[in-house]
Order: C-alpha cells, then structure tokens, then sequence
C-alpha cells in the first residue's frame, strides 16, 4: 500500500470573513486609537507576543496577523504586556472570536538565560535591545492574563515556545520533567510548527459559530480530552518501538536507497535487546483494518511515567521524533492525571504558490511607529535579507528547527522572492544596495527533496543527510543557483550575501554552486558549522565527519583562488555535547591549533525542550537506537567544572585557561602537550598580566572587511542571544531563521 501526502486545502481558498471590507492596515493596531483611526468599533483577533512588533515576516506574530488579516478579519497586537496585571490584555478590548498568544520567535527561557543558567543582560527582540520585557515562561503568564481579562474568549496557543513544550518535556533550568505546557497555561488549543493552516482554520470556523471544543480534527494541533473516542485503535507505544509480529513500523535507519527500503521492519517474536538494524527483515507495508494510520492513536507513556523514569522519557522522545512526516505520522496522546493531551499529527507544509501568498501580504517591513528611533537588534540582523525556504532535512539532535518547521522543504519561487528584493530596494530605510542574506534554516537546501513522493511519504528516517547523504536526495543546486543570478542582475542592488549556516555535506554534491557561492556571494568569509571534529560527539549530533568539511574547504579554497578574493571559513564547534569525552574535546584543541583558529566566544550545549539531544542529556541513553534499560549509555557533561574544562578546550589560546588545561592534561597522561613550542597545546608558564598572551601568527591581511588568518571565531548563532541547540530560528544569521 503505497502512502502519498494528504491533501489539503489552500491556504487562500477559504472565503473571506465579512471585516474584509475594512483593508489591510498599516500596522496591525496597538491602541484603541489605532483601531479607531481604522473604523474598527472591536478586534476579531487579538495577538499576545512576547516581542516587540516588527510587521516583517522574519517575525511569526507578523505573518500570522497579516495572514488572518488577508482572510478578513480585524487582527490586534499586544506586544510584550506588562504580565502582573490583566489591564494591559484588555486595551484593545475583547476580541470577537479569540486570543492568539505566543512567546516570540524565541522560548522565553531560552531568551533570557545563558547556558550556564546566567539572566542575559539584553534582549535582540525588544525595542532597545532591553532584558526583562517579557516573563519566564511568557506563554503561561499570558495565557493566564487573557483568560483573567475575559474568561469566555478563546485562547489559541502557538509559536516556537508551544511547539517544543506541547508534550511533556526536560527543563533545563528546573532540571525536571515538566507537563505539557496545555495542561499549565489551560489553553483551548496548541498549535505547533508553521501555524498558517491550523491558525486560518480555526479562525474561520469560530467565525461560523462552532465551539472550540469541537475542533478536535486540525493537523498540527493539541488539546485535552478525557478519552479515546469510539472508532480509534490505540497503539501502546512501547510494542511501536520493539519489533514483532503486531507492530509493523518503517525502519527509520536503514539506507532509504528504494522504495522497499523505506518500508517495513519485521521481526518474528520478541527480539533480544542486542538486535541490531541489519538484522531487521524489511518488508513491504502490508494493509490491516485495525492499522489504519489515521483511525490510530499511540500512547506515550504518562508524564507521571516520564517524569519518574529517564528511560521512558528517552523513549517517549524516540516515538515522537519517529511520527514526525506529514506523510505517515500518527496522532500521538499522554496522559497527565485523569486527563490526555491528543497530538494530531504535523501539518501539511505549504506549497509554493502558499508560501509566495503568505511572503507577499503587505508587511510594512519595519517596526511598529510606537516605538520611534529604537533599535531592535533582531530586525536590524535582518532587515536586508530575504528568507526563501523553511523546514530542514538535517536531523541534527541539538537543533529545534525540524521540531518547529518540519524536515520537508518548503520552498518560494523564484519570482516572489525576487518581488521581495525589489520591495527591500524600494521602499526599505537605508538600504545601500545590499541585501545582507538569501537563505533560511540552511543557506542551500532551497527546493531540495526526496526525489520519490511515495518514498517521501513513507520515509520515517530523522534526517536525510546522515550518516550520509540519502540516494534518494535531489541534491541539485541549480535551482539556487539561478536564483543567485536573476538577483545579482537586478538594478540598484551591488551584491547579494549569503549569511545563512551551509549545509557543506550537501555543497559538496554541486561543484558549480560552491564556485557560483566563492565567487560572488562571500562577504570575506562564509560560516560554516562542522560542531566537532570526532565521531563520538558527531555520531549524537547527527552530523557527518570533518572529512567532509575537509572536502568542502579545498573546493572553497580552488574558487576562491580562481576568483582571486582572499576569503575564509569560519567553522563553529560546540563544547559539552552529550557524548563528548574530555579527549574529544583536547583533540578537537589539537585541531584548532593546526588549522591555526582561535575561538573568541564559544558554544556550549544548551538541553532545549524536546530536542533529541536534550532527551540523551537527561536521561543517558542513545534515542537514536531503540531504548531500554541495558541499552547503549550516553556519556554528558553536566558538572559545572567539566563544562568549563570543555569550553577551556575551545579557547586553548586564553591564557585564564592554561591553569585547568594544565591540571587535566596531566590527569589524562597527556603532559606532552604542554610545552613552549608550536607543537604543544599551551605553554608551561603563566605570563604576569592574566589574559596577556597572544599567539604568534601568520601574516595578516590587510584588505579591508575581510577576517585575517586566525581569524576569532564569532558566535555561531541561529536567534541573536543564543549560545547552541536552542532555537537555529532556526534564527541564525539573522532573526529570519527559525530556533535551533
């Protein structure tokens, strides 16, 4: 039985609500004046947002407003209220159909603390780049703020905060397992990832008057129940995970090179704890009335279960990231106390011509007037680039992008994305003829896909690209790479950068794009992000060898010789991932040091909720392999100290550091590094200035707004305050990337 993707409806097929007679607005209004400068006597919609409103759609509060304006409703935004009163949900008065609350493109937590727990002392989304605009844990204060203003209005949860908390989930910063954040913030629904197809749906059937408690059919969304209801099979998800003669379930790791590869896996009776993927039969996908993916619900074990048992919480992460294509997914349901919380699966992504639609509502593309000359870091990242594609193949452990956006492409033509350019030249404040970014969650994955729909449908692999590239990946560039010549021809703008991480696996695939990228889309420097250099910490992060980056910087070094540009990689790697060894990290050292890099500022793993990565720190097993108790151990770094000596190991060449790197070497039986010649790590004498060595290095050069030979590191970022793995929004480079 071959699977296809489900149909869905256009994102601009529904009719319009009556309110469309009024217009788009200027700006989605703040102030009762605003709505009555509009003739608005009321709001359909009213959108909490834990950041500052920028009408751009690099900003999701922006898209959705503009999105359920153009289904013609009347849309309000309150931007980062004052949380300890409801007075400030109540200035625009009650809105007709419901509130719309989100965090911001950000988890608030993720936000205003560092990886090592420490309050950040800015906020890139809030006007002034000011800390302390918005609460812990933004979506329950507003939730429960908007249900004090008017208790009989709707609240309709989403963003990136929602999305990676919908199911019970690790907190870093409480170190516990907490509920799902419906049960806490008591909304009616959670949407999770790209929100447009629930959001419109919802919207248009409160319009027609039906109750939100019916709506129990929306991709993409969760809500409480009490029970299964009548016609639904239910799966327990530990016999999904344990091959045998009832569950017949896709292999998610074997190599998807035909269709039968991406089928089943099918094992007669109890398979010991020992088997491995080779030794799993795959079949064909049989039919069975009592199997029906969409009359099938899994239970995830309890979150009273997972709270108590880091073994179940591991496993109960391994299934959800199982059901995570639109193709083949099934609804999942947890339950907490005498209620569930029902999962329906993922949403259908959008097509071409809907994200062209969503990409060209009439966004002023500047912040709200209210808050004058301020800046917002966040926009100012962004204001000259161009997003052209969501979702992410890469499957990498530590990144929230697939959780958020999907791993399925989804991508804009080329003709919209080229209106975009013209409309930042045109009508954008200070634009001086560059646009500063042509990318997304990755810089080249831009209409890349499986090149089978049928196996794309029934594919249940996390990532695409590992342990290598699929072979049934289209791994053609050229597409991106006409995309790149049609902007660079256009009048008025002198160059086109690309600021987006690069998948160089993928690069590498296209010769003639990495020349067309070196030659005219390289602003000195292109980052890159190869994490580490061994296979212990790279094997839980999903991502390929240092072999491949050394594939891609000789390509990267041939062009750009041939276009005679003096250019550089800046890689980033990530300190205190699970499954990293001290010795990991001293020879991801000896690696910097040959290659001559000097880290300045640098990652350190950040457990975000919900990321696979996060569920191995936790609980020390491998979700990447069927879980149980006796199954594979996860070494983590959680110590306050050994995540120092980590971060140490990064920034060999500080010499605060040289101390701790001094007393671990000799502990590992490595004291032969430490000497005064270029051979060794660091030197055996402390200089009398702290921080006052500097290493000797190469001849620099001196051509302007281009790194130098040793170049310091940056941070390698998805969102502005991110350290790693936390939400790359995906959004890196910039705010139009998603959350990693």
């Amino acid at each position: 039985m071959a699977l296809s993707m489900p149909a869905a409806r256009p994102l601009f097929d529904h009719p319009r609500y009556w309110a469309e007679c009024f217009g788009p607005a200027p700006f989605l209004p703040m102030s009762r004046a605003e709505m009555d400068q509009l003739g608005w006597d009321s709001c359909d919609i009213i959108i909490v947002t834990g950041d500052s409103y920028v009408d751009h759609p690099s900003f999701g509060m922006a898209i959705i407003g503009r999105l359920l304006e153009a289904q013609g409703f009347r849309v309000g935004m309150i931007s980062q209220p004052n949380w300890h009163s409801k007075d400030d949900f109540m200035q625009l008065g009650k809105p007709n159909l419901f509130f719309g609350v989100a965090a911001g493109n950000m988890d608030s937590m993720i936000n205003r603390y560092t990886a090592d727990r420490k309050i950040r002392s800015d906020d890139a989304y809030t006007a002034g780049g000011k800390a302390g605009k918005r609460p812990d844990r933004a979506s329950l204060s507003y939730c429960q703020r908007c249900r004090e203003a008017y208790k009989d209005v709707p609240v309709i949860l989403g963003g990136i905060e929602a999305s990676l908390r919908r199911i019970a989930h690790y907190d870093y910063w409480q170190d516990k397992v907490r509920p799902s954040l419906l049960i806490n913030t008591k909304a009616d629904i959670l949407i999770y990832g790209n929100a447009e197809r629930a959001v419109v749906e919802v919207a248009h059937r409160l319009s027609r008057g039906e109750p939100v408690g019916s709506m129990t059919d929306i991709r993409g969304t969760a809500f409480i129940r009490k029970d299964t209801p009548e016609g639904w099979f239910e799966l327990d998800s530990t016999r999904v995970d344990r091959p045998g003669k009832v569950d017949k379930i896709i292999n998610p790791y074997v190599n998807t090179q035909d269709t039968a590869a991406c089928a089943v896996e099918q094992a007669a009776g109890d398979a010991p704890e020992t088997t491995t993927d080779a030794e799993v039969q795959v079949v064909e996908l049989l039919h069975h009335p009592r199997l029906e993916r969409d009359r099938t619900v899994i239970r995830l074990p309890s979150y009273e279960k997972v709270r108590n048992d880091p073994v179940l919480y591991a496993h109960a992460n391994r299934v959800l990231h199982l059901e995570t294509n639109p193709g083949n997914a099934r609804a999942l349901v947890q339950r907490h106390g005498d209620r569930d919380v029902w999962f329906n699966p993922p949403p259908i992504p959008l097509s071409t011509e809907e994200m062209d639609y969503v990409f060209g509502l009439p966004y002023a593309r500047i912040p709200h007037p209210a808050y004058g000359d301020a800046k917002i870091p966040a926009y100012d990242m962004i204001r000259f680039s161009v997003n052209i594609m969501r979702g992410c193949f890469g499957g990498c452990t530590f990144c929230s992008i697939t959780e958020h956006e999907g791993r399925i492409i989804q991508s804009r033509s080329h003709e919209s994305i080229i209106n975009e350019i013209e409309e930042i030249r045109d009508k954008v404040p200070g634009f001086t003829g560059t646009i500063s970014d042509l990318g997304g969650p990755t810089a080249n994955m831009y209409r890349l896909a499986c090149k089978s729909p049928e196996i794309e449908a029934s594919c249940r692999k996390p990532s695409c690209v590992w342990p290598g590239v699929c072979d049934n990946l289209n791994t053609d560039h050229s597409s991106l790479i006409g995309l790149y010549r049609k902007a660079r021809e256009l009048p008025g703008v002198k160059r086109i950068l690309i600021a987006s991480g690069l998948r160089y696996d993928l690069a590498v695939r296209s010769p003639e794009y990495v020349k067309e990228l070196v030659s005219h889309h390289v602003g000195g420097y292109l980052k890159i992000a190869p994490e580490h250099t061994e296979e212990g910490p790279l094997s839980k992060m999903m991502k390929p060898g240092i072999g491949s980056y050394d594939t891609f910087k000789k390509m990267f070094e041939k062009y750009s010789r041939e276009a005679g540009k003096e250019q550089y990689l800046i890689p980033y790697f990530i300190a205190a991932h699970p499954g990293t060894t001290d010795e990991d990290m001293m020879n991801l050292a000896l690696w910097l040091k040959r290659s001559g890099f000097r880290a300045d500022q640098v990652q350190a793993f950040y457990p975000s909720p919900m990321a696979t990565a996060t569920a191995m720190y936790h609980s020390g097993k491998n979700p990447l392999r069927k879980v149980g108790y006796k199954t594979e151990e996860v070494g983590i770094v959680k110590g306050e100290k050994q995540r120092r000596l980590h971060k140490a190991f990064l920034r060999y060449h500080d010499a605060n550091n040289w101390p701790m790197l001094r007393e671990a070497l000799k502990e590992m039986g490595r004291a032969d590094l430490i000497g005064n010649s270029k051979q060794h790590l660091i030197p055996t004498f402390q200089p009398a200035i702290e921080g006052g060595y500097h290493s000797a290095r190469r001849k620099q050069s001196t051509k302007p707004g281009t790194p130098k030979a040793g170049q310091l590191l940056t941070q390698h970022t998805g969102l502005p305050p991110r350290e790693t793995g936390a939400g790359k929004s995906k959004r890196r480079g910039g705010a139009n990337r998603p959350q990693r």
